[in-house]
């Protein structure tokens, strides 16, 4: 098994869903970093959901406060996220622009 370490950049997150990560049949995913920032002047609620293979869609974290101007570590301090095969992470803000999300993982193949 081959491990990659990779970041992924999401730039103006808004109300739809974005896929900020997502694996095929024969790869998983350890996020080992997420953090999402707000880039208003204005508070912003930040979901992360997880779709599994039947696209059934769990939150992370729901509707989470994030104050104008600043950052919140959704994955950190030694904690992982687990990706499974044919699954995906994706974000979600209550305003449209609003968010950079910036993932860091190991993607093993």
């Amino acid at each position: 098994m081959a491990t990659i370490f990779k970041n992924k950049v999401i730039k103006d997150v808004g109300t739809k869903p974005i896929d900020i990560i997502e694996t095929n049949s024969s790869t998983r995913v350890t996020v080992i970093g997420l953090s999402l920032t707000n880039l208003t002047d204005s508070f912003v609620y930040v979901s992360v959901l997880i779709k599994d293979d039947t696209s059934i869609s769990g939150y992370y974290i729901k509707d989470s406060l994030l104050p104008a101007n600043t950052s919140l570590r959704v994955v950190a301090t030694g904690e992982k996220l687990i990706v499974a095969p044919d699954n995906c992470v994706q974000v979600v803000s209550s305003v449209d622009d609003a968010v950079d999300a910036i993932a860091s993982f190991v993607e093993i193949v």
